[in-house]
């Protein structure tokens, strides 16, 4: 394997300046299903030479479950500094696995609890109008027994006039739609396995807001209107009873300013890839060449293991 192995452990660096240039060059559809297919073939990639060096280092522990020849010294020999980095692999593996456990059942936890508090209201109704007066709105992902639905608070709507809160449904309707759910899942648990992908959760993030705005804009046929609808409910929201699911206008100070100004702008151009001569276009070709980097790596490894360690199984 040699130094192949580690390579996908810190190849996804090469995907942090698209992260933050995707937004002002790519449309945001386009930014998310991008940056969430990096995370997760990075962050796979990851996990994958994880477990490989953790196979070698588990392998020398007494009283382990695995084939002697495993612990030979031909098969300490593929992996450079095998004690050192087999050993260190084991925590960080359970300790990524754990992080991504602990992100699925509070996923599932929030969701259940957002469709318990939303059960009580009228079956049809849409959006689910809550009695708070506090103001917000999000989306909450559907289950196999249950559809996704919208949830706005009476304080949000009467904050709002009719044409801001159909510009607000909108947006809603957009994040369960485009099932946006699945691609902040998807970078959420990448980070877990790898802390370099972190910074890609937030531009996802962002992403999503933007590609419901722009689902929204369309729908109601009016940028400067979703645009105010925006500003207004960011000026008056308050974090709502779950925050991890996709708001409406959280009460953030960066992004909410810069989705407005997107807005007001023209609509993006809805190319799948940066011009390849600008700085946009070249931090997605070092992106997708670490991205292939890591996956033939850990290509590599994983076979180049599997040989050795089929050569020191006795038969």
């Amino acid at each position: 394997m040699g130094v192949f192995v580690f390579l996908p452990l810190v190849l996804p660096v090469t995907a942090l300046p698209i992260a933050r240039l995707a937004e002002q060059h790519l449309h945001p559809r386009v930014s998310t299903r991008l940056l969430t297919l990096l995370a997760a073939v990075l962050g796979l990639c990851s996990t994958l030479c994880l477990g490989l060096l953790m196979v070698v280092g588990t392998a020398q522990l007494p009283g382990n479950p695995l084939p002697d020849g495993w612990s030979d010294p031909e098969v300490r020999a593929a992996v450079p500094y095998a004690e050192v980095a087999g050993v260190a692999a084991l925590p960080l593996l359970a300790a990524a696995l754990t992080a991504c456990g602990a992100t699925l059942r509070r996923y599932r936890r929030i969701r259940a609890r957002a469709h318990r508090a939303l059960d009580v209201l009228p079956a049809g109704a849409d959006p689910a109008v809550l009695p708070d007066d506090e103001p917000y709105a999000y989306a909450v992902p559907g289950t196999p027994a249950r559809p996704g639905r919208i949830a706005v608070s009476r304080g949000m709507l009467h904050s709002l006039d009719e044409d801001e809160r159909r510009a607000l449904v909108a947006h809603e309707r957009a994040h369960l739609r485009c099932r946006h759910h699945r691609y902040l899942l998807a970078v959420r648990l990448a980070g877990c396995v790898n802390p370099l992908l972190l910074p890609l959760r937030s531009a996802v993030a962002f992403a999503t807001e933007r590609w419901a705005d722009e689902e929204a804009a369309r729908t109601v046929g009016d940028r400067r209107l979703t645009a105010r609808a925006v500003g207004r409910a960011a000026l008056i929201a308050r974090p709502g009873p779950a925050p991890e699911l996709a708001h409406f206008a959280a009460p953030e100070p960066g992004p909410v300013p810069r989705r407005v100004a997107a807005l007001l702008a023209p609509v993006p151009p809805a190319r799948h890839w940066p011009p390849a001569l600008t700085p946009a276009g070249l931090a997605a070709l070092v992106a997708a060449a670490g991205t292939a980097a890591s996956a033939l790596s850990a290509l590599n490894a994983a076979v180049a293991l599997f040989l050795v360690l089929k050569a020191a199984t006795p038969l």
